[in-house]
């Protein structure tokens, strides 16, 4: 493994395991390594070993999930191969803190929010998704995406404010998920005869099987977007553009799809514009791509007539408390004109310090 400084150009440490390394996760406190059957912690600061999790269960992909939020740091990874139990560590304290039985079959894709206060899971068979509470461990959502196919999951994330849920996978479709529930203390509605028959068919599931009510009670998806094609790896984002949710997908063929999400009506997601991410030499099929959609009367499409013009100033930004969305701005001057955002240079360990090798030899702890 090696850590380079992306504005000095330089290499900041290198390791050496003793098995390849399948995933790496970080935020501004920890740096996670994930082998097969061991996990490292380092100090992001000094890149010092701060912990060796050993004998843990085969984890061929390398499943494992940092939270960015780096004042609790918690690491979320599979306890088991046969069954969906999620080992949840403390990433700073060094300790680990609960195991949740998130499913039946083994684990496929986790996921923190950004505050680190919620973890969702999905299996391999990939039709049911759990949300659950950290660190207790409570199951909070429950979410089918399907239930005539098993799908494999290839992205699962959050948005910035943890109103949405949105999971891919090999398939054409993507569900965007809302994560509210409607409390018990609304207004008692008129009888109507529809809501007569809802409630009969909410009693009548306490008859049924408890496997069969289960799926019954689930949500369904609150927003999909249907692509043009499936079987390809892809990878989501739901973020904020001029103000506006958008949901971002990029494939493995070098496309980026941008698409509106309604953050009131959901439904079907349409999209905005379509880019090559191969290089430049395609800037005139990218304007082609500028799908905007005709002017249906939806809050996003009413909202983004209203914004067209993009304020040049000012952009929103996270804040240093873990990486939270709080809606602060940051002005233009304080952005680094490379890829990366990091101004403190003290935030960086220092160079050539940290040479190290981790073999067999390393104790167990």
């Amino acid at each position: 493994m090696n850590v380079y400084h992306f504005k000095k150009g330089t290499e900041i440490c290198n390791y050496s395991y003793s098995s390849s390394i399948l995933s790496i996760r970080l935020n501004r406190q920890r740096l996670i390594v994930c082998l097969e059957e061991s996990i490292y912690i380092h100090n992001i600061k000094d890149m010092k070993l701060l912990k060796t999790i050993l004998d843990t269960p085969p984890n061929a992909t390398g499943l494992c999930a940092l939270s960015i939020n780096h004042s609790n740091s918690y690491l979320a990874y599979p306890g088991s191969t046969t069954t969906g139990e999620i080992v949840l560590y403390d990433g700073n304290h060094l300790k680990p803190v609960c195991t949740i039985p998130a499913h039946d079959g083994p684990l496929a894709a986790l996921t923190f929010n950004s505050a680190g206060s919620k973890l969702a899971s999905a299996s391999e068979k990939g039709t049911v998704i759990r949300v659950f509470s950290v660190p207790e461990g409570q199951k909070l959502y429950e979410f089918r995406r399907g239930m005539k196919r098993y799908v494999n999951i290839s992205s699962l994330v959050f948005s910035m404010d943890s109103q949405f849920l949105c999971a891919s996978s090999n398939t054409e479709t993507v569900h965007i998920f809302k994560l509210e529930h409607l409390t018990d203390s609304r207004p008692e509605e008129p009888p109507t005869w529809g809501g007569y028959m809802g409630k009969m068919f909410m009693a009548a599931t306490n008859y049924l099987p408890a496997q069969v009510s289960g799926m019954m009670s689930q949500d369904r998806a609150f927003a999909t977007v249907r692509l043009n094609f499936s079987g390809q790896r892809n990878i989501c984002v739901l973020s904020t553009i001029q103000k506006l949710p958008r949901l971002l997908v990029t494939t493995s063929d070098g496309h980026l799809y941008i698409y509106n999400l309604d953050p009131q009506d959901g439904g079907q997601c349409i999209l905005i514009k379509k880019h090559s991410l191969l290089g430049p030499r395609k800037m005139e099929e990218n304007k082609e791509n500028d799908l905007r959609p005709p002017l249906p009367q939806s809050y996003a499409a009413t909202v983004a007539r209203q914004s067209m013009t993009p304020s040049t100033s000012s952009m929103p930004g996270y804040s240093e408390d873990g990486g939270a969305l709080r809606g602060e701005v940051i002005p233009e001057h304080e952005f680094a004109t490379g890829p990366v955002c990091l101004d403190d240079e003290n935030e960086f360990p220092p160079i050539n310090l940290c040479r190290g090798s981790h073999s067999g030899k390393v104790k167990r702890s």
